[in-house]
């Protein structure tokens, strides 16, 4: 191999570096990007948007009282088979792993003769003075551990309350003489009431002022 071979392989070695040299440095020129002072995103947040929004009212018990007059005792038996494992429905009312239910409606609370209630159900009956109004059960049969904490009922609940009335409405058959139904209309009067009450009374007009009689 000649000399002159090794300068033309040598000088076409240094050209391809020539080369290769200037097209990096011109690309890092035209396609530089300067570092970031802060590392991250900026996240661009809209004025007015940091107030956090409140969380919406619970709503209260729903009144089971309208809803009883047009409740259907039929649907309510059948409702009552996710009850007679546990309960009995007849005029005999004994007990099984909870109390009898005849004559459950207006009861007073944890008063059945020869059943151990739960100390939570005891000490929620006030010494027998809170009674089972329907109410009462339409509030415990939906949600029994939330509406007596403590309590030894395992029931899940019904929490459909068209499904409660129904059912309510066939506890009140089970008994000598079934007890009477609420006054749904007496009971919206008595929540309209204090409404009217707080209602500022009109202001009468102003008297006109009296002239005085002309000489």
């Amino acid at each position: 191999m000649n000399s002159s071979y090794l300068n033309s392989a040598a000088g076409a070695l240094l050209g391809i570096l020539f080369v290769v040299m200037t097209l990096s440095i011109v690309s890092d020129g035209i396609y530089h990007a300067p570092v970031p002072e802060t590392q991250g995103f900026a996240i661009a947040v809209a004025e007015g948007t940091t107030e956090t929004a409140e969380p919406a009212e619970e709503a209260g018990p729903v009144d089971i009282a309208p809803l009883l007059a047009s409740a259907d005792a039929a649907r309510g038996e059948s409702q009552f088979r996710k009850c007679s494992a546990c309960h009995t429905n007849d005029a005999g009312n004994a007990n099984k792993v909870g109390p009898g239910l005849w004559n459950i409606v207006n009861k007073p609370v944890a008063t059945h003769e020869g059943f151990n209630y739960s100390p939570a159900m005891v000490a929620f009956s006030q010494g027998g003075t809170v009674v089972w109004d329907y109410q009462h059960l339409s509030e415990f049969i939906e949600a029994p551990k939330a509406h007596i904490p403590g309590t030894a009922m395992s029931f899940a609940g019904i929490k459909k309350v068209d499904e409660r009335a129904d059912l309510i409405a066939y506890l009140r058959t089970i008994a000598d003489t079934p007890a009477p139904l609420p006054d749904a209309t007496a009971a919206a009067a008595e929540e309209a009431a204090p409404a009217e009450e707080a209602a500022p009374a009109e202001a009468e007009p102003a008297a006109e002022p009296a002239t005085a009689p002309s000489e």
